[in-house]
């Protein structure tokens, strides 16, 4: 087995700062309200339901992506009325896709509720463009809704759509982009991952590639971990540049880096002990999906954890915090 990551050098960012700074960049921020006389004759229903804000999630040749793997929205299988439109004609790769045509300017949400029960994902919708939002949960029968604010935490339901999704593979969600990794976008991260990448093509010596670089020469944001409000959303390339981040940037940036190789990776948003966190999990050949570890260290397999490592600089009392992933509850993929 390839030995990865074995190093351990002086104690840095203290662990219970760093974990201060997520749990303060995980608060929700509170819904606008919307006009009385804002009201649509195409809902689909009028029923109301309640929405908290979730947590922020913390706080080939590479360069020339195949076009197979970038989402489109096919329209071969869609619904829609005048105000938004549901395509789910390639809910075999693992995402649906989701436009608001109308006008608004109340906050939109899509909720896509997952063959496991009681499990919901939650997410913004912008205005007057295609939005990509992954199918997580694996294959079985998925309901996508598009919802308006009316006031406070009350929603309204537009539009819905209910299908059933079998994959073609058990990675097909955690190879493209989508709203919460969208290396799309993202052409100097796309560059830079190729660049660091060179001819290297076996997955593990690629996410060590990865891991190194960000790991080096990323350090956590404070300010924004402290400011950072609900519905941010990582733009990888601005990541890239500035070189700092809270956990939520890592975790996203070092994904879609991984993703544009061609490297199955989820972006894990769950908790690291008490505190909201991001931290990510990948695929290969060699070991299929490695969920509760990440790296090895030369005797066993670890979690990785790119913010924890970089802002405690690897050290001996932050690797054994990440350790074996006991601290670690996932709660949600992206």
């Amino acid at each position: 087995m390839m030995k990865l990551w074995k190093r351990l050098i002086p104690l840095g960012l203290a662990l219970v700062l760093l974990l201060t700074g997520c749990a303060q960049a995980g608060a929700p921020a509170a819904s606008g309200g919307v006009n009385e006389e804002d009201i649509y004759l195409d809902r689909v229903s009028v029923e109301e339901i309640e929405i908290e804000d979730e947590a922020v999630a913390l706080a080939g040749a590479p360069a020339a992506l195949n076009d197979l793997v970038m989402p489109v929205a096919s329209g071969k299988q869609t619904k829609q009325n005048s105000r938004a439109v549901i395509d789910y004609s390639n809910v075999k790769d693992g995402y649906v896709m989701v436009k608001f045509t109308g006008t608004t300017k109340t906050r939109l949400k899509v909720q896509v509720t997952c063959p496991t029960p009681k499990l919901v994902y939650t997410y913004d919708l912008p205005v007057g463009e295609w939005t990509t939002f992954p199918l997580s949960d694996g294959s079985g029968s998925y309901t996508v809704t598009v919802l308006e604010n009316t006031q406070k935490t009350s929603y309204a339901q537009l539009l819905s759509a209910s299908f059933k999704v079998t994959l073609a593979n058990e990675f097909a969600p955690f190879l493209r982009p989508n709203q919460y990794v969208d290396y799309s976008v993202a052409p100097n991260a796309v560059a830079k991952a190729a660049e660091l990448a060179g001819s290297e093509t076996d997955p593990l010596k690629l996410v060590e590639i990865i891991y190194d670089y960000v790991v080096n020469n990323l350090t956590y944001d404070k300010v924004l971990a402290k400011t950072v409000k609900s519905g941010y959303l990582p733009v990888l390339d601005n990541v890239l540049a500035a070189k700092k981040g809270i956990c939520f940037d890592y975790a996203s940036l070092m994904t879609g880096m991984l993703r544009s190789l061609n490297v199955p990776c989820k972006l894990v948003v769950g908790y690291a002990g008490k505190q909201y966190h991001a931290w990510i999990n990948v695929w290969s050949e060699e070991t299929g999906w490695v969920d509760g570890a990440i790296f090895f260290d030369g005797s066993a397999w670890q979690r990785m954890d790119p913010t924890f490592a970089s802002s405690g600089k690897s050290s001996e009392s932050i690797m054994n915090y990440i350790g074996d992933g006991s601290n670690y509850k996932e709660q949600y993929l992206y």
